[in-house]
């Protein structure tokens, strides 16, 4: 018997450098340096991030000899994006720098990509799994995509600036991370249905980083840098496992698609983390996981578990569970080979009591 060519191919893309903690935001230029990224740096953040770490990373670059341009952006939109794109291609920058919160990221992620140039994550909050991961969020005629960005070559993560940062954020970034339990569950349906293949090395970093949260959530707290170290760890675990993926496979699945629902609604006012966590307590119910499991840890970071803490009526929740299959085409789930009626929508609200 002849056996069959090997054929496969899989690339694995990782940051050279993960600094994480207590004051490393003045090790920015040493990093710069040391990674020979070149002379020019195009550093994007906001107008708060820009008066609480921005201009001082911009000085640490000049230090370190770099030529710096700040872009002050405003939200993750393909206007706001495609107006960076075009002064990023005017700059020519070697590195581009996301310095802030998620939006500020994700920007910066898609410009370097574009451009071609390196890109270095510099997070001042730590709201969703992005700060670590090539995946970014842009908003398009207000529905957010879900895109293809650069790779961070450096995360540069402080623990005592993000810990300055109003509470909730970190909130919401463990509750996206928690939600990587009904995403694997949903991977391992569409590798069963042969839709997709598994790449173990992805799944245990996203299944760690998930039970990492579910076991500190009550040791995570309000103004508490010991408590953003807890939670910062898993976080850019959950986002490296999209990069060992090639895919946001491992942390985005059912529950995912129930956030961009409620986005597709513009409704309430919650965070993209808060919503998949709600969507999480769902799905893993759908799942015939522990959805309980995740509500507590949910209550005990002080997330919403329910219909009222998004801020939405019970009938968008409802709605929201019979769009979101919808949402991408692309995406197998529990909700492809067991599609809702209203009837169950409703029930599996009502059950896991959302509603």
């Amino acid at each position: 018997m002849i056996e069959e060519q090997f054929t496969k191919v899989k690339t694995m893309v990782f940051p050279r450098v993960v600094l994480a903690g207590h004051g490393v935001i003045r090790k920015v230029g040493d990093v710069v340096v040391e990674l020979k990224l070149g002379r020019k740096a195009l550093l994007v953040t906001g107008g708060r991030t820009s008066a609480i770490a921005g201009r001082r990373v911009a000085k640490l670059l000049e230090k370190s000899s770099k030529t710096v341009r700040i872009e002050v952006s405003g939200q993750a939109t393909k206007s706001n994006l495609d107006s960076l794109v075009e002064k990023a291609r005017e700059f020519a920058p070697d590195i581009v720098l996301g310095v802030g919160g998620g939006s500020k990221i994700d920007l910066a992620k898609m410009t370097a990509r574009i451009v071609g140039s390196e890109f270095v994550s510099v997070p001042t909050s730590a709201s969703h799994d992005g700060i670590s991961s090539p995946r970014a969020s842009i908003k398009v005629d207000g529905i957010s995509s879900s895109l293809e960005g650069a790779t961070p070559i450096a995360i540069v993560a402080d623990t005592q600036v993000i810990s300055r940062a109003p509470y909730r954020m970190l909130a919401a970034g463990c509750a996206d991370v928690l939600s990587n339990a009904s995403a694997l569950r949903d991977w391992e349906i569409a590798v069963k249905a042969g839709r997709e293949s598994m790449s173990t090395t992805a799944y245990a970093l996203s299944s760690y980083a998930g039970n990492s949260v579910m076991q500190d959530a009550g040791r995570i707290r309000k103004n508490h840098e010991t408590s953003t170290w807890l939670a910062v760890r898993p976080i850019i675990a959950s986002g490296l496992a999209m990069g060992v993926a090639g895919s946001s496979r491992p942390a985005s699945g059912s529950e995912h698609l129930f956030s961009h629902a409620l986005d597709s609604m513009q409704s309430g006012g919650a965070m993209h983390g808060e919503q998949c966590g709600v969507g999480a307590i769902m799905m893993t119910a759908y799942q015939g996981g522990d959805w309980k499991g995740i509500r507590e840890a949910l209550r005990k970071l002080g997330c919403p578990t329910d219909a009222k803490g998004l801020g939405v009526a019970p009938e968008t929740v409802v709605e929201a569970l019979l769009r979101a299959k919808s949402m991408r085409e692309d995406r197998y789930t529990i909700l492809d080979s067991k599609p809702f009626t209203r009837q169950s929508a409703i029930r599996l609200a009502r059950k896991t009591m959302v509603i």
